[in-house]
């Protein structure tokens, strides 16, 4: 029974081919609020159900995670959609808690590492939003050149994708550098997988912002983000940084 709870875990703490259920379900619902309430709940219900078990997670399972961590990541290099491009993200990074789940970790512990993934991607469905306003859809290579025409946008953008990607001083680099320990152990087949979905999740990253604040710029007369925004926006970004830190200052 232990085992099939599991499973049924791999829901929400997506493997494949459990993982298309979220994104089918992402897809489905457009409402901005609600895209972020289903981030920020639907790794936790994953966590509560696998720490109800109380048994070890299997190394078959963490292969399967570390597989399903590295097909989205992948999958998210040819994504020119905002919305689908964090759903492929948040499938790879919450698969990625398998491993740390693997150690010696609490499951309080191990829900702030999910918060700590499922933020920055609240604050880019948040960022889609403000580019579906301005320009009927949230697409890389659709427009070009924000940096230029959008500066304030463009630099939230940077630094909020850099969060996503588990960049260091954000709280997703404090849940990977656990993965990475805890993998290590594993084997170093596992620690190399696991290396090598960080790698694709930054090169993801890059290939997102590339489709968007650089190029030639197209349209002209689009409102860039009021001080009032900016300013919510930085105040969140520093939030993710203070935690980060803190987060950090917990590995040692």
């Amino acid at each position: 029974m232990s085992q099939g709870l599991l499973i049924i875990a791999g829901l929400f703490l997506p493997l494949f081919p459990l993982s298309m259920v979220f994104n089918e379900v992402f897809d489905r619902v457009r409402a901005t609020k609600l895209r972020i309430l289903l981030l920020f709940i639907w790794p936790q219900i994953g966590i509560g159900i696998a720490h109800s078990t109380g048994v070890d997670i299997p190394a078959w399972l963490v292969i399967w995670a570390l597989l399903t961590a590295l097909l989205y990541g992948f999958r998210a290099l040819v994504l020119r959609e905002v919305s689908l491009w964090v759903s492929f993200l948040a499938t790879s990074a919450w698969a990625v808690l398998w491993v740390v789940m693997d150690g010696d970790i609490t499951g309080t512990q191990l829900a702030f590492y999910a918060l700590g993934f499922s933020a920055p991607l609240a604050l880019l469905v948040l960022i889609g939003g403000e580019l579906e306003k301005r320009f009927g859809a949230a697409y890389t290579g659709l427009y070009n050149g924000i940096a230029e025409t959008l500066p304030r946008l463009s630099g939230v953008l940077v630094f909020v994708v850099l969060a996503v990607i588990a960049t260091p001083v954000f709280p997703g680099f404090s849940a990977m550098i656990s993965a990475v320990v805890n993998a290590s152990y594993q084997s170093f087949f596992a620690a190399l997988m696991l290396s090598l979905v960080w790698l694709v999740w930054g090169w993801a990253g890059a290939r997102l912002l590339q489709g968007l604040i650089i190029g030639e710029p197209k349209g002209e007369g689009i409102s860039d983000l009021s001080s009032g925004s900016t300013w919510s926006y930085v105040l969140m970004v520093s939030v993710l940084i203070i935690c980060g830190v803190y987060m950090i200052g917990g590995l040692s």
